[in-house]
């Protein structure tokens, strides 16, 4: 495509609102997802440390 203007270019031929709003979903999705996925590895490992220390305690309190 061919725009006359800077305008032109962000109006998208009538399409700004779909194009622009599909856009920025992505990119929106793109941001969050990574920071998603971190915080969810961050629960899962703290979970594991939970259940280490508590198998500890229970194998102390077992053999003492």
């Amino acid at each position: 495509m061919h725009w006359n203007s800077v305008g032109e270019f962000f109006a998208m031929g009538g399409y700004a609102l779909y194009v622009w709003g599909s856009f920025g979903a992505c990119v929106l999705l793109m941001v969050v997802e990574p920071l998603l996925a971190k915080r969810r590895l961050n629960e899962v490992r703290q979970s594991l440390r939970r259940e280490r220390l508590a198998d500890e305690l229970d194998h102390q309190s077992g053999t003492s």
